[in-house]
């Protein structure tokens, strides 16, 4: 796993949350501070958020950095030598 993959989970949870009704991607933009049309390229998979966005939209949904990876994984990289 890579950072790249990670910013790639954070817009699959994010596309997940408006596709379930949880929030709508003008609200998402509305609660991060970025702007709509920047949630919209990445809900549509044509645009990365930055670190620091990423951050900042994680920080609104009180989410953290494990909540990108699977319990699995994790192990598997733990017992890893």
């Amino acid at each position: 796993m890579n950072f790249r993959d990670l910013q790639n989970r954070l817009a699959e949870n994010l596309r997940e949350r408006v596709r379930s009704g949880e929030i709508t991607e003008r609200g998402l933009a509305r609660l991060t501070g970025v702007s709509q049309p920047h949630i919209h390229h990445v809900l549509k998979g044509k645009r990365l958020l930055s670190p620091d966005m990423a951050d900042q939209v994680m920080g609104h949904l009180r989410m953290d950095i494990l909540d990108l990876v699977d319990p699995i994984e994790l192990l598997e990289w733990h017992g890893r030598d």
